[in-house]
């Protein structure tokens, strides 16, 4: 298992009873659902720490229904081609768990541990009952102890290289998706007047060494304009999306959409 480790010391933390302790004498308590708040509020300046209860419960459902299922069964595949069957993992920026749970079932003797800055989805993964250690944490401070990990997971989640490569071990993988170009431009056209495109996925960390790029495309068929709404609620334009242009999409009952990922595989110097 990656060991965690103390937000403030950085010393390792120990089970005892319900309560994680470090050698400094720093207690965290496990909430009744099982997992650890490690988040140093005065670390981060918002506010809302991470995706709110409408956006997990959002993304949750939209994801159980299967739409994202091909991105899942590669990230899947691609643990299993590059985690040896006990990889110590880290889904760094895990959410509400639906990624971090499946890699769990494909590779069972694995140890993975999960973070999110958001407590809602931290309480949503733990209620998957996975065989997840869960914690509450950016990932630009990963709460665990340097090159304890062979696999980092990072899926649609902020980068923090630098936090990627102290917690890997030498030979360890970053495996990291993002969107392609074109990734979910039905909704924009649906929405704004002038549509962009995601920027390109170029990504080359220090440190690392490239060993696969691996994209995927389909089409995504919406047919309720519930799934269009959990779409758009999912992703971080709604809320950047005034009131006028949200409700262009209340009157739409089918939409196509594009899916477009890119998945990298780098191997730690």
């Amino acid at each position: 298992m990656p060991k965690l480790c103390c937000p403030k010391c950085g010393e390792a933390l120990w089970d005892v009873g319900k309560t994680l302790r470090c050698a400094c004498g720093h207690c965290y308590d496990r909430a009744k659902q099982g997992y650890v708040n490690l988040l140093m509020s005065n670390a981060v300046s918002s506010k809302r720490h991470g995706d709110d209860k409408e956006m997990v419960l959002s993304r949750k459902s939209f994801l159980e229904k299967g739409y994202y299922e091909p991105l899942l069964q590669l990230i899947c595949e691609k643990c299993a081609k590059y985690g040896a069957p006990e990889a110590d993992i880290i889904d760094a920026g895990c959410g509400e768990g639906w990624y971090t749970s499946s890699v769990k079932m494909s590779l069972p003797r694995s140890s993975i541990v999960g973070v999110d800055i958001s407590k809602e989805a931290i309480i949503e993964a733990a209620k998957r009952r996975a065989g997840l250690e869960l914690a509450v944490a950016s990932v630009s401070s990963l709460p665990v102890m340097d090159e304890s990990c062979d696999i980092v997971l990072s899926i649609f989640a902020p980068d923090a290289e630098s936090e990627f490569r102290r917690v890997l071990r030498k030979g360890g993988y970053l495996i990291r998706a993002v969107p392609l170009e074109e990734h979910l431009f039905g909704p924009k056209r649906a929405v704004y007047d002038e549509p962009y495109l995601n920027p390109p996925a170029n990504y080359a960390p220090e440190g690392f060494e490239l060993v696969e790029r691996a994209e995927l495309r389909y089409t995504l068929s919406l047919q309720s304009n519930e799934d269009i709404l959990e779409l758009f609620k999912m992703t971080p334009y709604y809320y950047k999306t005034g009131r006028e242009d949200q409700a262009k999409l209340l009157s739409l009952e089918k939409l196509q959409t594009e899916a477009a990922f890119c998945v990298f595989i780098h191997k730690k110097l």
